[in-house]
């Protein structure tokens, strides 16, 4: 595993902004049964972890999209991430609303943003991608080139990369799932038993959910 991923998993497991819990799975939204919860708007709150992640998604947008104009925030969690991320590269920013509002001006893109930039968007977790696919799909109705997606972690999952690969966008993260959990074992935060758990719920969310409803 890449020194980066190391430290950002052992980062977010420190400060619980990943929690797991393969005896006692959380439900998600969609009624998914998961043995890991991510939020990392928890890192907002250490100074360093924060920074260390804005340099690290920094680092990958210079490498892989030198020619990016505009930093996009995905409402509300890629919102801080991409301010500091535009602060550090002295870029402008705008974020992307899921949906249009339904008063005022109607506006899903906030900030300015001509026709015709080159801009990578913000995220601070792919689970299936959505959010980002619908932000994406905003920024091209606007006539904006999306040039990809950069986010602090992902689960790995496979919907992800085949939602991702459907939008011709390309996705990179700072730590994922399979380093998580190999960093979680050496810390001994899980055992061999939950590790089987764990890898289950990667290979077949849905097989997991039933399993454990």
């Amino acid at each position: 595993m890449s020194k980066i991923a190391h430290e950002v998993a052992s980062n977010l497991l420190e400060i619980k902004a990943v929690t797991l819990s393969p005896k006692d799975p959380y439900t998600w939204a969609s009624g998914i049964k998961s043995p890991i919860y991510c939020d990392n708007r928890v890192t907002m709150s250490y100074p360093q972890i924060r920074k260390a992640i804005a340099i690290g998604l920094k680092n990958i947008i210079e490498e892989k999209y030198p020619e990016v104009e505009y930093i996009v925030g995905t409402a509300t969690a890629g919102i801080p991430q991409a301010c500091w991320i535009a602060d550090l590269m002295e870029l402008p920013m705008i974020y992307v609303r899921p949906e249009a509002k339904q008063h005022g001006r109607g506006k899903q893109i906030e900030g300015y943003i001509p026709e015709g930039t080159k801009a990578v968007v913000i995220e601070d977790l792919i689970s299936t991608g959505g959010s980002s696919i619908k932000a994406i799909e905003a920024l091209k109705d606007n006539k904006i080139e999306c040039l990809g997606v950069v986010a602090i972690f992902t689960y790995e999952l496979q919907q992800a990369t085949e939602n991702f690969a459907n939008a011709s966008v390309t996705f990179d993260t700072l730590s994922n799932y399979s380093t998580l959990l190999e960093v979680a074992q050496s810390l001994n935060y899980i055992s061999e038993d939950d590790l089987e758990s764990l890898n289950l719920w990667k290979k077949d969310p849905t097989a997991y959910t039933k399993q454990n409803s």
